[in-house]
């Protein structure tokens, strides 16, 4: 496909998958659905060639899907979609930096501007590896504060959350990327495992 092909079916399929929301689910869906796109491709796309804080922009495209899956089945935006919004827009970040530490010098020559393109002794960005995980611990614990879950959520959350700062702070005592991927392979076991207690525990409380 021709790239302008390719920006008209992609218009095309926004605004399709916008209307079906918004006939067959609800407007709060449809509306979120299509923040979550536009946010994407008119504010985070654009930035990854101009700042490293393109990483943070596209950290609120990447946690909307739980706000459209919540409003899709109760039709407001309580307090629980925003913990789930927050759980996922803080892990992005060990996930992503872990990620852009492997394959910083590809970034380079496509000229985007991750973090570790601009950083390149990894101070700044295992400290921000680090800071993310750690602030992980106490936002998946959300859940109980706001009543989604209970006290077994709470200690499976907790523990998960030490696993991942451990592999954090393993990964930057020697900064390889053969421990970079290890991380990201933490981040990547983190999140379903974190999702399925919460789920199991919400069936068996």
């Amino acid at each position: 496909m021709q790239p302008n092909e390719v920006l008209w079916f992609g218009v095309a399929t926004i605004i399709a998958g916008t209307l079906w929301l918004a006939l067959a689910i609800n407007a709060l869906a449809a509306f979120l659905a299509l923040a979550t796109s536009v946010s994407y491709l008119a504010a985070y796309t654009p930035l990854k060639t101009r700042t490293t804080l393109a990483t943070a922009v596209g950290a609120i495209p990447g946690a909307l899907p739980p706000l459209i899956g919540w409003a899709a089945a109760r039709g407001n935006l309580s307090g629980g979609a925003w913990v789930l919004f927050a759980i996922l827009f803080v892990w992005q970040f060990p996930h992503f930096m872990a990620i852009a530490w492997m394959y910083r010098e590809d970034y380079g020559r496509a000229g985007i501007l991750m973090l570790p393109v601009v950083d390149p002794s990894g101070d700044r960005t295992y400290r921000l590896i680090l800071i993310m995980s750690a602030l992980l611990i106490p936002v998946t614990v959300l859940p109980v504060v706001v009543g989604i879950n209970g006290i077994p959520y709470f200690f499976g959350a907790f523990i998960l959350g030490i696993l991942m700062l451990q592999v954090a702070c393993w990964a930057n005592r020697a900064r390889t990327n053969v421990r970079a991927k290890w991380l990201m392979h933490a981040t990547v076991a983190h999140i379903p495992l974190l999702l399925i207690w919460m789920i199991l525990d919400k069936m068996y409380r």
